[in-house]
């Protein structure tokens, strides 16, 4: 019996990955959809399991660093309670060039991708960010402009469920479609308003996809806190229990897990993917599935691994690669420079038991507007943003013993800091390629990194810090600390542009709907597309796009021109 032949095949079950199963399976297309992860579901969900039930109460770090060494640097997601979602790091290693460091974490194997322990601080971007080149002559503008994508970030946001506070729009930061915001605390109110009226600046609740009103048969954010432990109430966005949800609803989406995609599959003499060759996680088979059109949601590494993976005769350095730039210009925010402060005179009584609150604050990009001749600067160009917030807490540190240091424990300490996010310029020379030498548990070839930041992203860093530092001055903060640590590529999780999009076959991959250029029927449509990285967290942007290339596809599968 003939295997079934699929409307589309979605790589991938995370941010892009859910969308496209949704949009596409609503709109009459058969889906299937080829995710590595395992079934998950709300009874995997432990937000709310207390660390003394655990068997070594989430305290046993070096247990955990046999294994899964890269994961656990994961922002503190990859922990005893969740590190059985996350990849073993020996099974499934990746390689980088000698003065590269990398850290690829985030690699999680169940359903839902990341999007079970995303940050989930969605900001768009702005047309300064679409047309930075226009501005500062670096790099390429987006195939795309604001307009574009702007109702798809509308569509997006009010589906996903974003809190959020309102102000007038900014040049560079749109403002959203958001559901009231979280409450501040005294400090970051103190700081919020000294800010603005000394410097200029803008902070605000951190735009978050956490319920403050019930959406879809969802509940508001109890504020238990531990997000990345998953939501039994889906108080959080997750594609699990919204997006895919809705997708396996209709009945046109097939779910096939514990698949590890290897390759997409060509049918070379009409120029057209075919199908995927995946490996079966369990029984170790390799294993097809066969469709009229491919789309890669894996995430921006896993998906050019893919497709470098798939080399053909036609395409022998990579799949749908006759560019050449499949691969290069990776970028990841930079992150490593800020301050924190103490405020010794604003009130706050610590809580063990909460509430507490998901969401941070953040600080909106000043430097570089393209906008504003007053906020240039002439060490760097593009600029940066800052996440954190604080309130008051328990004095852990303090020393000494019994009711002296019982006393002083109680005795809060009220404490706000930020650390940045910045822009990583999109260079050629940071790519990804498979390593000849390696090959993973399941036998699939392994990437290897050959990526690093350059002098734009460290005076950044290093301005980052001076900067925050003038803003706890100017809040009236005592005790300043100041770091300037650049981060390694791969620790803010903001990976992107490996397979980047553009007008131009001879220098992108794919056009403004995250098509390839070389093969019609096959996309791309997670953060690899993109031409340059923002400073802004890039998964709202990511859902964004995915949405309005989906509209395209079912646009030209209704043409008959895929």
């Amino acid at each position: 019996m003939a295997s079934e032949i699929y409307d589309v095949i979605v790589v991938g079950s995370g941010a892009a990955g859910g969308w496209a199963c949704k949009r596409l399976s609503e709109a009459g297309l058969k889906v299937a959809l080829v995710d590595n992860g395992r079934r998950q579901s709300d009874a995997n969900f432990c937000e709310h399991q207390p660390a003394f039930e655990l068997k070594y109460h989430n305290s046993a770090t070096y247990l955990l660093e046999k294994t899964q060494p890269v994961q656990i640097q994961s922002g503190g997601s990859c922990d005893e309670y969740t590190h059985s979602w996350f990849c073993n790091d020996l099974d499934e290693p990746y390689t980088h060039d000698p003065g590269y460091p990398f850290s690829w974490q985030g690699r999680i194997r169940v359903t839902g991708g990341r999007m079970n322990c995303w940050g989930r601080v969605s900001l768009r971007m702005s047309e300064y960010d679409f047309k930075a080149a226009s501005h500062d002559g670096y790099g390429v503008d987006w195939p795309l402009s604001y307009k574009d994508l702007e109702p798809y970030y509308d569509l997006v946001e009010e589906y996903v469920g974003i809190t959020g506070m309102t102000w007038n729009d900014l040049p560079q930061l749109p403002a959203g479609k958001y559901q009231p915001p979280m409450e501040l605390t005294c400090a970051e109110w103190r700081f919020r308003t000294r800010v603005k009226q000394k410097l200029g600046r803008t902070m605000m609740l951190s735009p978050s996809a956490n319920l403050t009103r019930s959406i879809n048969g969802r509940a508001p954010c109890h504020y238990c806190g531990p997000c990345y432990r998953g939501c039994a109430t889906h108080s959080y966005f997750n594609s699990v229990f919204t997006t895919l949800a809705d997708a396996f609803a209709t009945g046109r989406c097939t779910l096939i897990p514990n698949a590890q995609g290897y390759k997409v599959l060509m049918d070379s003499q009409r120029n057209r993917a075919r199908g995927v060759l995946y490996i079966d996680r369990i029984t170790r088979e390799a294993k097809t599935v066969e469709g009229r059109c491919v789309v890669l949601c894996a995430q921006a590494q896993a998906s050019v691994q893919m497709l470098l993976n798939s080399s053909t005769r036609e395409y022998p350095n990579g799949l749908a690669n006759s560019s050449g730039v499949l691969g290069h210009y990776f970028m990841d925010n930079i992150m490593g420079g800020g301050a924190a402060g103490e405020f010794d005179d604003v009130a706050g009584k610590p809580s063990i038991n909460g509430p507490h609150r998901p969401v941070g604050m953040y600080v909106v990009r000043f430097r570089n507007l393209a906008f504003d001749p007053s906020t240039r600067v002439k060490s760097f160009i593009r600029g940066y943003g800052y996440e954190g917030g604080g309130g008051p807490d328990f004095n852990w540190k303090h020393r000494g013993f019994g009711g002296y240091f019982q006393k002083s424990v109680f005795d809060p300490k009220v404490t706000i800091g930020f650390g940045c996010f910045g822009e990583s310029l999109a260079r050629y020379e940071n790519y990804v390629y498979i390593d000849p030498n390696v090959v993973d548990t399941f036998g699939i070839p392994v990437l290897r990194f050959h990526v690093k930041y350059g002098d734009n992203e460290f005076a950044m860093v290093e301005d980052a810090a001076n900067s925050m530092a003038e803003m706890m001055e100017a809040a009236g903060a005592k005790n300043i600390r100041t770091y300037a640590r650049p981060s390694s590529p791969g620790w803010a999780i903001h990976e992107v542009g490996v397979a980047r999009m553009g007008n131009d076959p001879k220098t992108s991959v794919l056009n403004q709907f995250e098509q390839s250029h070389d093969i019609k029927n096959l996309f791309v449509m997670d953060g690899s597309a993109f031409p340059s990285s923002g400073c802004q967290n890039v998964t709202l942007t990511i859902m964004t796009l995915c949405v309005r290339s989906c509209d395209y596809l079912i646009q030209q599968m209704r043409r008959g021109e895929i």
